[in-house]
């Protein structure tokens, strides 16, 4: 009976939690505005617009392709974000550990788990949840705001953090995230955006300063820029990841699924030049592209909501000889061969929980370079959201992620 009424619950949570994500920009923006301070970018007609909150490191909580009426497309955790920051000593359950406000981009580094984790005290050889700990530079504390304007907003935090080996990071985070009018979106995706489709897009352009007198060595662990959006989740949307085709003797697997356990072929197709994940909220899982397989754009497609959702970010020439971190919690003989892509489908932890949404990730990840004192690394990344009719947003699939829109539908039927 237990286990029967805490699956109820976790259903019934679910369902509120979509019913939450239904409303519109205008709605959400107030919201948050009750909440948090907010600075609202938007283009000349008001259509598109983004939501970034400076106190929650600058992050994009949402946006829009339709002005204060359309659709909002990030997810937002509405009961954290009326909750608040408390005092540390008052915190209890999930939010002694993060704070999952939401927001489809935030900024955070990694990595997450393993000998040179941040997100693991010094010493802490135990990798569990009660152990883990986001760090407050990346969390709950607010960036300052160094510049704004109507289309773009520049912040910036200093900082120290320690890996789980004992290193420690001096560093300066600078992040300007900027909305994107509709010619420089064409230009970037290199296509035509046909007029019946509305759009917008942002790009963040985050760096990572080493502000310490010492050099930061592979040795004792290095830090990698780590970009991750939370959106909505829908039955039918689809994560969809173009690969580069190879041989796996040589390139290696297209994929990793060591995160969550098992992604069985009913939420994960593999194909020679592309991946699809399914991101319907109804099961934890979470899935890894490496650098050898890597290209520089992935998305997502949602029927329901008739949106295609594109991300692209920086892939330097040579990624497949760069470090990129491992995150997995766990002591990694490899620490520096880990993933540049990843997507992640929210659910029940276990059976009779509730999901942290849900909803799902796309994410992105810069090498974990050695950086020399005053040496900087940076990373970029777009989020585009296109919003119409199928028979145009079918040619724009095909032509930026270089899939059909029928096999991002039919993946999973």
């Amino acid at each position: 009976m237990k286990t029967n009424l805490g699956l109820q619950m976790g259903m019934a949570w679910a369902c509120v939690a979509f019913a939450q994500g239904a409303g519109t920009f205008g709605e959400d923006v107030d919201f948050l505005r009750a909440h948090t301070g907010l600075h609202v970018l938007k283009d000349g007609a008001g259509r598109a617009q983004i939501a970034v909150a400076p106190a929650w490191q600058g992050r994009v909580m949402t946006s829009t392709a339709g002005g204060l009426t359309g659709a909002s497309y990030g997810w937002i955790n509405y009961e954290l974000v009326k909750k608040g920051v408390a005092p540390a000593a008052e915190r209890s359950g999930l939010e002694r550990h993060i704070h999952v406000f939401g927001g489809e981009e935030r900024l955070w580094l990694g990595p997450e788990g393993g000998q040179f984790a941040i997100f693991f005290t010094p010493g802490e050889k135990s990798y569990t949840f009660d152990n883990w700990q986001t760090p407050a530079l990346i969390d709950t504390e607010p960036f300052e705001t160094t510049a704004h304007s109507a289309n773009a907003i520049s912040l910036a935090k200093s900082g120290v953090l320690r890996n789980n080996s004992g290193m420690e990071f001096k560093l300066r985070l600078e992040r300007t995230v900027r909305l994107l009018d509709r010619p420089a979106l064409a230009k970037l995706l290199g296509v035509a955006l046909p007029t019946q489709v509305a759009v917008v897009g942002y790009q963040t352009e985050n760096t990572l300063i080493n502000t310490g007198a010492q050099p930061w060595r592979a040795e004792t662990g290095t830090l990698s820029i780590w970009l991750l959006g939370m959106l909505k989740h829908g039955a039918r949307t689809v994560v969809a990841i173009p690969v580069r085709r190879g041989d796996e003797q040589q390139l290696g697997p297209a994929v990793n699924t060591d995160y969550f356990g098992a992604v069985g072929p009913d939420r994960l197709k593999i194909t020679p030049t592309a991946l699809f994940f399914k991101a319907d909220g109804n099961y934890r899982s979470k899935i890894g592209i490496p650098p050898r397989r890597c290209l520089p754009v992935c998305g997502s497609y949602d029927p329901d909501r008739r949106t295609l959702t594109i991300v692209q970010f920086s892939l330097p020439d040579d990624a497949a000889k760069l470090p990129y971190v491992k995150s997995q919690w766990k002591v990694h003989e490899q620490p520096y061969a880990g993933d540049v892509i990843n997507a992640y489908n929210d659910g029940a932890p276990e059976p009779g929980a509730k999901p942290l949404g849900p909803f799902y990730e796309i994410e992105s990840s810069s090498p974990a370079l050695p950086l020399a004192a005053g040496a900087s690394l940076t990373h970029v990344q777009r989020t585009i959201h296109i919003e119409g009719a199928r028979t145009l947003l079918a040619p724009l699939a095909k032509q930026v992620l270089g899939i059909e829109l029928d096999d991002i539908e039919n993946a999973f039927r």
